[in-house]
């Protein structure tokens, strides 16, 4: 077996991706300033998903005081806390660049509607809640070893 097969492998988050090319999507992402931690918001239209693996990334682009914003995100990356759904598009091919092209009501994606985008909203929900939980889960664990390591270690005198 692969050493760094292996190695991708554990890093693999389950549900990660419960989102796909044309979804306007809000990005919790994760930024360390100095000793501080914050979660920002980025929202926009995904235009695009790319690469395989661990090494998948994906493309958000928005319009911030009327200029065109794109951000690529990886997929498996521990800044990426979650990735929530708002708007589920309709679309019919797997890369959106024509998108930049295009300026106001032009540059909008049709919003897929019915039981479709229900069904489809519920399941990426769900996805994202179950990857909360296991994250939630995961935290406690560390939470749970690092007291009892600091319990474990003797008092300096």
């Amino acid at each position: 077996m692969d050493l760094i097969k292996t190695i991708e492998e554990q890093q693999k988050k389950e549900g990660a991706l419960n989102f796909s090319v044309g979804d306007t999507v809000k990005v919790h992402f994760e930024i360390i300033e100095g000793k501080t931690k914050r979660i920002q918001i980025y929202e926009g239209l995904v235009i695009c998903i790319k690469n395989s693996g661990v090494r998948k990334t994906f493309t958000v682009r928005k319009i911030s005081y009327g200029v065109g914003v794109e951000r690529v995100f990886p997929v498996y990356s521990p800044r990426v806390v979650k990735v929530e759904v708002v708007r589920v598009g309709n679309i019919r091919r797997s890369k959106l660049y024509y998108i930049r092209d295009k300026i106001g009501k032009g540059a909008k994606v049709k919003e897929l509607v019915g039981q479709k985008a229900v069904a489809y909203l519920a399941a990426s929900r769900a996805a994202s809640k179950a990857a909360e939980a296991l994250e939630a889960k995961i935290n406690a664990e560390e939470k749970a070893e690092n007291a009892a390591a600091k319990a474990a270690k003797p008092a300096k005198k």
